[in-house]
């Protein structure tokens, strides 16, 4: 018997995460890095692509996103819904 091994993608791994915290109030960005990161560790994506690509998953499925990972850019924590 032959076994099967399915490939996840970036894309499906934030959706995926998205979904998991739908009934949570929001959306940590910086704790989804993270998990994304454990389950991907070869992950190439910066943490930028893969905030646009959580943030693009949470519009979709409406759960409101906090943007509280710390880069150079925004030093402050963003609450968006």
């Amino acid at each position: 018997m032959a076994s099967t091994f399915h490939t996840i993608t970036l894309e499906k791994a934030a959706e995926a995460y998205v979904l998991s915290r739908g009934k949570a109030h929001f959306l940590s960005i910086a704790q989804a890095i993270r998990a994304i990161r454990t389950l991907m560790p070869a992950c190439k994506a910066t943490d930028r692509d893969l905030e646009e690509l959580l943030a693009a998953a949470s519009i979709v499925h409406g759960v409101p996103v906090a943007f509280d990972l710390k880069t150079a850019v925004a030093a402050q924590p963003r609450l968006h819904s």
